[in-house]
């Protein structure tokens, strides 16, 4: 009774198995007891059910019966009968068991092929996004570098042709007023250094414009380069959260 009732508290119909069966059978055969259902479920304790315990008796059973012919039996129809709607009900509920666990296992595995699915999705979308603005990135810093380029070019052609310009007036300047009475000389002397002198506000206008562009395509470069970190920490966030 003390084993009876120390398995009572352990055994269960979940955690039940062939060992246990056979050990408990094999103490009652050997004690001399009859191993039966009833005598089984009080070795193991009252959470071991018939229905667990039956197919693990069949195989010891099974396997202690000495090889020879077994003798025909027939069972009485009722009994049949009785035996058949037993096992029939019994594979219903088993099925039914494991249709439910079949059911709930696809469930959360489509929601987990879902998720996933969303997951690479967004994935795949945060890369196309990251890897344009990386393109766009570099055509700007491209296009920076080429402006760049081209402004400090005019910068000093610019610088070069105010020195030209400076040294011709100069000279100029000097001839025409070294001749004197020249009134037409001077008028055209005048003339070339407004032109000279619109020419270089021009000059001046272009190279304002052009550093006027740089600096928009700073700026541009600048929110470009922000807009890819802010992508690059939402692409790592997804990667964790996976």
């Amino acid at each position: 009774m003390a084993d009876a009732e120390e398995n009572n508290k352990t055994t269960s119909n979940r955690d039940i198995g062939f060992e246990q069966v056979a050990a408990a059978a094999q103490r009652l055969a050997d004690g001399g007891r009859p191993v039966t259902l009833g005598g089984l479920r009080d070795t193991l304790g009252a959470g071991a059910s018939a229905q667990a315990i039956h197919p693990h008796l069949a195989a010891w059973r099974a396997a202690q019966a000495p090889a020879a012919e077994a003798p025909k039996v027939e069972l009485p129809a009722p009994l049949a009968a009785a035996l058949g709607d037993w096992a029939r009900q019994l594979a219903e509920d088993a099925a039914a068991g494991l249709r439910d666990k079949l059911s709930h296992s696809d469930g959360d595995l489509a929601s987990l092929l879902q998720l996933n699915e969303q997951a690479e999705t967004a994935r795949d979308a945060l890369s196309a996004q990251l890897a344009a603005l990386t393109e766009e990135r570099d055509q700007a810093l491209a296009r920076l570098a080429e402006r760049d380029a081209s402004i400090e070019r005019l910068t000093i052609e610019l610088r070069h042709a105010r020195d030209i310009a400076s040294d011709a007036l100069v000279g100029k300047a000097k001839d025409q007023l070294a001749i004197e009475g020249k009134e037409a000389q001077l008028a055209d002397l005048r003339r070339q250094i407004e032109r000279h002198v619109a020419a270089s506000a021009t000059e001046s206008d272009a190279r304002l414009a052009a550093e006027m562009e740089l600096v928009g395509a700073t700026t541009a470069r600048d929110n470009f380069a922000a807009e890819i970190a802010e992508l690059r920490a939402q692409l790592d966030a997804l990667r964790a959260g996976r």
